[in-house]
This record gives C-alpha cells, sequence and structure tokens, in this order.
C-alpha cells in the first residue's frame, strides 16, 4: 500500500497525505465561453466533481479564468499544451493549478518562468506525460512503447521541475492501454512520493470507456496507489464524475449516497423492472446524504431473501411489489404506486 505521499493543496482541497482520493474531470466547453463552461462545471459540482480542468490554449481562454473562478465553488486546472506564457497568464488569472509537460514548452530558461510563477501564485504543477507522446529516444530505447518508458519520461520532467527547487507537484501518467498503464503506475509507485492523479487516456464512449476504466482504475487504487482519479469518457463530463463516484464506493474509498441493487430479470419477471430500476436510479439521486442499500427485484423467487439484504427493498409480483426495510416485509403495493412509495421512505428516512 502507498501511503505517505507529498501533501499538495489544490485551492481548498488537499491530496495526498491519506486524504481522500478527489474525483476531477474536465470541460469540453470554449473556456473563454464563460457562461458556457460555468454553467457545465456548476452541473459537475452538483454531480460530485471535487477538481475540474478547462483548457488554456489561447490569450482569451487563460484570461477567462478569474472571471470563471468567481461563479464556481472547486478548484480549476489549467491545462496547457506547448506554450509557456499561457501557464504563466492562467495563474495571473487565478488558476489553482496548472498542467503541462515541461518537455513541450521550449528550454530551460522558459521551464524556470512558469516555476517562478507557479512558486509566487503558490500553484502547484501537475507533469503529464501521455503514452501517445512519448519521446522516440524512450520509444528506440525500450523497443516500443513501455510502461517502463512512460515511468521514465514522467521522472524526467520532475526533474527539470526539481532543478528550479521545486516539489509543489502531482504526476499523471496515461495510456489507453489499460494493463500498461497499470504497469506504470505500479512502477512509479515505488520511485516517488509525489501525489499521482489516475485514469486511462482516451477510453473511450460510455459502455467502453466506463469498462476500461472501471478496470483499470480499480487495480490500481485497490493497491493503494493514486490520489485524484479521472474516468475519461466521450461525452458528457458529468458522466465522468458518476461513474467515479461508483468506482470509489465499490472499492469502499467513498461513502455516501444510495447505492441501488437490482436483478438482471428473466422469465418470472411480472413487472416493468427494467423501467423501475432506472427510475430508482433517478430518485437516488436526490438523495446524496443517505448511505443506505435498496433493493429492486424482479420476483418472488429470490427477491425477498436477496431484498432483506438492503435497508429497502421491493420483490415484484403479478402487477404489484413487496416492500421490504431493514429486512422485514412492510405491506404489498400495487405496481403503479411502488416508485412514490419508495420516495416516500426516503423522505422520511432516519439513519
Amino acid at each position: 500500500m502507498r501511503e505517505h505521499t507529498k501533501v499538495v493543496h489544490i485551492g481548498d482541497k488537499v491530496i495526498g497525505g491519506g486524504n481522500p482520493i478527489l474525483i476531477q474531470s474536465m470541460t469540453n466547453t470554449k473556456t473563454e465561453d464563460v457562461k458556457a463552461t460555468v454553467n457545465q462545471i456548476l452541473q459537475l459540482e452538483k454531480a460530485g466533481c471535487d477538481i475540474i480542468r478547462s483548457t488554456a490554449n489561447n490569450e482569451e481562454a487563460a484570461k477567462a479564468f478569474s472571471a470563471i473562478k468567481e461563479q464556481i465553488h472547486i478548484p480549476i486546472v489549467a491545462d496547457i499544451h506547448f506554450d509557456y506564457r499561457l501557464a504563466i497568464l492562467a495563474m495571473e488569472h487565478g488558476a489553482d493549478k496548472i498542467r503541462i509537460n515541461p518537455g513541450n514548452i521550449g528550454g530551460k530558461e522558459r521551464i524556470k518562468e512558469v516555476v517562478d510563477a507557479a512558486k509566487r501564485y503558490h500553484v502547484p504543477i501537475r507533469v503529464g506525460v501521455n503514452s501517445g507522446s512519448l519521446e522516440k529516444e524512450l520509444v528506440a530505447k525500450y523497443n516500443g512503447v513501455t510502461a517502463e518508458g512512460i515511468v521514465e519520461s514522467a521522472l524526467d520532467k520532475v526533474r527539470m521541475l526539481e532543478e528550479f527547487d521545486f516539489d509543489n507537484m502531482v504526476i499523471s501518467i496515461k495510456s489507453s492501454d489499460v494493463l500498461m498503464c497499470v504497469k506504470a503506475h505500479e512502477l512509479i509507485a515505488q520511485q516517488t512520493n509525489y501525489p499521482l492523479h489516475v485514469g486511462i487516456t482516451e477510453a473511450g464512449t460510455l459502455l467502453r470507456g466506463n469498462i476500461k476504466s472501471a478496470v483499470g482504475l480499480g487495480i490500481i487504487l485497490h493497491q493503494g496507489i493514486g490520489d485524484t482519479i479521472r474516468v475519461s469518457l466521450t461525452g458528457d463530463p458529468v458522466n465522468e464524475v458518476t461513474s467515479a463516484k461508483l468506482i470509489l464506493k465499490t472499492l469502499g474509498l467513498r461513502t455516501g449516497g444510495i447505492e441501488v441493487v437490482s436483478c438482471p430479470t428473466c422469465g418470472r419477471t411480472s413487472i416493468d423492472l427494467i423501467g423501475l430500476a432506472n427510475q430508482v436510479e433517478n430518485l437516488a439521486a436526490d438523495y446524496e446524504h443517505l448511505n443506505i442499500k435498496i433493493a429492486v427485484m424482479g420476483c418472488v423467487v429470490n427477491g425477498p431473501g436477496e431484498a432483506k439484504e438492503a435497508d429497502l427493498g421491493i420483490a415484484g409480483g403479478n402487477g404489484e411489489g413487496l416492500l421490504i426495510k431493514k429486512g422485514e416485509i412492510v405491506k404489498k403495493v400495487p405496481e403503479d404506486q411502488l416508485l412514490n412509495v419508495l420516495e416516500d421512505e426516503l423522505k422520511h428516512w432516519e439513519q
């Protein structure tokens, strides 16, 4: 288990040093469109995002950070590529952290300017390395893109900043190859105590991306590696946060919120269980303050027994269902009233 990582402050959030693992996402708006960017960040906040990253790919975008910060409630990270001046500009306009690859922003003089600004504004730097942009020398050295090459590249970049007496850092090493990403994290965790931001890059669309991220993040996090995470998905970034929360909860790394379990249905199912389960999922999102389990089961064969293991449960019958509370059958409820009865129970639930 990797427990003794360096503590890093990102705005009002603290990572590393055994602090809870935080969830990150990234906006997909034009950052300079302040209204659209703020609206998306507020949606992500509501979903449970702890830290947000936005691109600072031009001067207007970098300057927009100050206006965005005034309207949001979580730290914001500036994503920088190639132009070191944008990193400095974003920090001047309130970025709580910057993400750079020191190897692609120019020579030592430019790196020093960025480091000096980070010191001046007390801003941590996330050193980001992606397998897709691994240096040709390392590809040749290791006969291809490998976990070892990714780690060597990342640690080389870290040393570039350490040369200027800077250690306020987070490291991210990403690959779309799940097993390569896992191995790279296992290797780097043995060689540095900087906090690690963990994610499977370019994971894909909702189904494929969720599966790849759940497998990869699950293996890495279960070994005690990782201080922040992102589930990278093509589409609405709110889905990234929802998935990240479920991964952390499944691993016992985050509590709170309702866990909804449901059976896969079979020929014995005689209520619209699929529709009901989806409705219960949506309902549960409004009760994040409750830390309970709800079971939505489709028949009276296994349903009552399995539902008794939950705090609240439904076992379906012929157009009706049994309401089960804390292991006891409470009453029969017509199918069209099941959701309302569940909601009433949640409204009056006492932890």
